[in-house]
C-alpha cells in the first residue's frame, strides 16, 4: 500500500466532502448530496486510489485502512471548515446571536426538565459560554467517531468489492 499516494486521494475527497458541507450551510439542498458524498467517501477515495495506482493490492483490510485515513481527513476538514464558517459568522458578520440564543433555550429546557434539581452553583457554569463551547467540541467530537466508523466501514466493504480473485477452474 502506498501511504501518499492514499493520503493525498483522501485528501482530496475530504476536501471537497468540506466544500459541500460548507456550501450546504448556505444552500440547503446540497445538504443530501453531502451527505451523500461522506456515505460515499470510502469508496470514491478507493476508486481514486485504484486509478491511480492500478496494480495495488486491493482487500478488505486496505479498504478499512483506506477508510481510517478518509475518516480522519473528513473529520479534519469538516473540523477546519465549520470551525471558519463560524469565526467568519461570529466575527466578521456578528451573526452567530440567534445560534447563542438557541443553545441557552435548549440549556434551560434541559435543566427544567431534569429529575434531579440543579445546585445554584451549577446554573451560572450550565449558562457560561465556556459549557456551550464544550457542548460544541463534545458533538464535534461524537460526529468525528461517527465519520470514522462509517469510513472505516465503508473501506472495508469497498476492499471487499475490489479484491481481485484469482481465476477458477
Amino acid at each position: 500500500m502506498e501511504w501518499k499516494t492514499a493520503i493525498r486521494c483522501a485528501a482530496l475527497v475530504a476536501s471537497v466532502g468540506s466544500l459541500l458541507a460548507l456550501g450546504s450551510v448556505r444552500f440547503s439542498p446540497l445538504s443530501t448530496l453531502s451527505l451523500m458524498w461522506f456515505m460515499s467517501a470510502s469508496l470514491i477515495t478507493l476508486g481514486i486510489y485504484q486509478k491511480r495506482i492500478p496494480a495495488a493490492w486491493m482487500d478488505v483490510g486496505v479498504g478499512a485502512r483506506i477508510g481510517v485515513v478518509v475518516g480522519a481527513c473528513l473529520a479534519l476538514g469538516l473540523g477546519i471548515a465549520m470551525a471558519g464558517a463560524g469565526m467568519v459568522a461570529r466575527f466578521a458578520m456578528h451573526g452567530m446571536g440567534p445560534f447563542d440564543a438557541a443553545m441557552a433555550a435548549r440549556t434551560q429546557d434541559a435543566i427544567r426538565n431534569s429529575a434531579t434539581p440543579v445546585p445554584a452553583d451549577m446554573l451560572g457554569f450550565l449558562a457560561s459560554p465556556e459549557f456551550r463551547a464544550g457542548m460544541m467540541l463534545a458533538g464535534f467530537a461524537f460526529l468525528a467517531l461517527a465519520l470514522l466508523i462509517l469510513s472505516t466501514l465503508g473501506g472495508a466493504f469497498a476492499g471487499l468489492l475490489r479484491t481481485r480473485r484469482g481465476r477458477t477452474v
